[in-house]
């Protein structure tokens, strides 16, 4: 299917994510395409909705940022998830880019689980006070920004 959007013009999903709830905030959209940014070897990504094409969403794999980073699901978003532990899903960190890009955030405390295997997905609140929602990218190190 071939799919406008925001930041790569027109482009072909052929594996599109189904989100029963919707994301936080916009419970409305239940169908996207994840995409690569050119050059980001996978650590950032974008959430582009398949209905509207104006909505994406950055978002980065934050295991990039944070390798022992260790996000536990309940019991109930792993059945919705159809999957019987968290390390059987893919997570990605919902990314606000500023200028300059320290400043940026990621949200480590909602994350986005996804069953590779099924398409489906969803985003989580963790209960673990360890993450939160507005890690500044800056305090993940001096290596390059993979914005």
């Amino acid at each position: 299917m071939l799919l406008q959007t925001k930041y790569f013009g027109e482009v072909e999903c052929s594996h599109r994510l189904r989100f029963e709830k919707g994301l936080f905030g916009f419970e409305e959209e239940k169908e996207f395409c994840l995409l690569s940014f050119e050059g980001s070897e996978g650590s950032l990504l974008c959430f582009q909705s398949v209905a509207t094409p104006h909505l994406a969403f950055v978002a980065m794999n934050p295991f990039f940022l944070k390798p022992d980073y260790a996000p536990i699901l309940t019991a109930e978003e792993l059945k919705a998830l159809e999957v019987s532990d968290s390390e059987e899903l893919c997570f990605y960190a919902l990314c606000v880019v500023r200028s300059p890009v320290g400043e940026s955030t990621v949200n480590l405390r909602c994350p986005i689980a996804v069953n590779d295997q099924t398409g489906k997905a969803m985003q989580v609140i963790l209960e673990t006070g360890d993450y939160h929602m507005r890690h500044l990218l800056s305090e993940f190190g001096k290596g390059e920004s993979p914005c």
